[in-house]
């Protein structure tokens, strides 16, 4: 393994699918983050989505394998949904055995930050962030581990923070309405920028995990003790923010914001915006949940007031 570093993890993405020769679709899960298939658009690379299993919250890998078993298909991106860092090894590795040229990325850009690339897993690349509200955010910086024969080749694009700005808006517009999504290319995806060392740029993520690390179970707590266990995900879910599901999510959420906090809503399914189709699970999923934050930027009585409005409101 080698490890690689860029400004920001979809950079590494970006660098990747243009450095291959197979140009085959890719399967992506649902609730993927937006970037993503918004990387695959600006190299090119045509995708499909895989429908989230109910009970995993993952990618459901029957119906991803069913698909891969057909040849069209020249990798699959795993995600972690809400940093859950459990990884299906076996799967990777079956899969590769049918068809030796599929590339998988493991995307663990909501799990902790890793120093240490994982021996012995079935994905060639194992995908890191330490950037805008990710476990660990000192603003910038994406790294990954890559196995020997990946070819990576590193192309400097133009970059204009405007860019990004005008297709962040366009994008969570047409996710805001469920209408599907016309890319436009543009500057917006930096791919280049002078960066640390790995030991440096290590050093500045390790220097911030632990004081992370506290803060985020301190703030967890609160959640865990004042709220119904039966709307709170299990623990492994909950290592990025901490995740509820509700029935009647939008009444909580306008409660919240009205009272002058804040809560985010990730992460709507995809299907039908950026490719056709429907992801009921994912849609499901996204329907009901709500992300609580836990990072600096909430207190413990922040949290807690969160909390009451909560209770409040269910």
């Amino acid at each position: 393994m080698r490890v690689v570093l860029a400004p920001r993890a979809s950079a590494i993405l970006y660098h990747l699918l243009v450095s291959r020769v197979d140009r085959r679709p890719f399967l992506l899960p649902a609730n993927i983050c937006p970037i993503v298939p918004l990387t695959f658009l600006k190299a090119g690379i045509p995708f499909d989505f895989v429908d989230i299993s109910p009970t995993s919250l993952h990618m459901d890998l029957e119906r991803a394998a069913a698909q891969l078993e057909s040849g069209r298909y020249g990798g699959l991106l795993y995600a972690h949904t809400y940093g859950e860092t459990s990884t299906p090894d076996d799967f990777f590795v079956q899969m590769r055995s049918l068809d030796e040229s599929l590339l998988f990325v493991d995307d663990r850009c909501l799990c902790p930050p890793d120093a240490a690339a994982r021996s012995g897993c079935g994905a060639q690349v194992s995908l890191y962030s330490s950037g805008y509200a990710k476990v660990v955010d000192i603003g910038f910086g994406g790294y990954a581990f890559l196995s020997e024969e990946i070819v990576y080749h590193e192309t400097h694009l133009p970059f204009g923070a405007a860019a990004l700005e005008a297709l962040e808006k366009s994008y969570k517009q047409a996710i805001a309405e469920n209408r599907p999504y016309t890319y436009q290319d543009s500057p917006w995806l930096e791919t280049y920028r002078p960066l640390p060392g790995w030991e440096g740029y290590w050093a500045m993520i390790a220097a911030a995990l632990a004081e992370v690390e506290a803060h985020r179970q301190a703030i967890n707590t609160v959640y865990a003790e004042r709220l119904p266990a039966e709307i709170c995900l299990p623990p492994a879910y909950q290592g990025w923010r901490y995740n509820i599901r509700v029935p009647d999510k939008q009444r909580v959420l306008a409660a919240i914001f009205d009272a002058g906090l804040f809560a985010s809503s990730h992460y709507a399914s995809l299907a039908g915006i950026f490719a056709p189709g429907r992801c009921l699970h994912a849609e499901k999923l996204a329907g009901e949940v709500i992300n609580l934050f836990n990072d600096r930027h909430f207190t413990a009585a922040m949290a807690e007031q969160i909390c009451d409005i909560i209770l409040e409101n269910l």
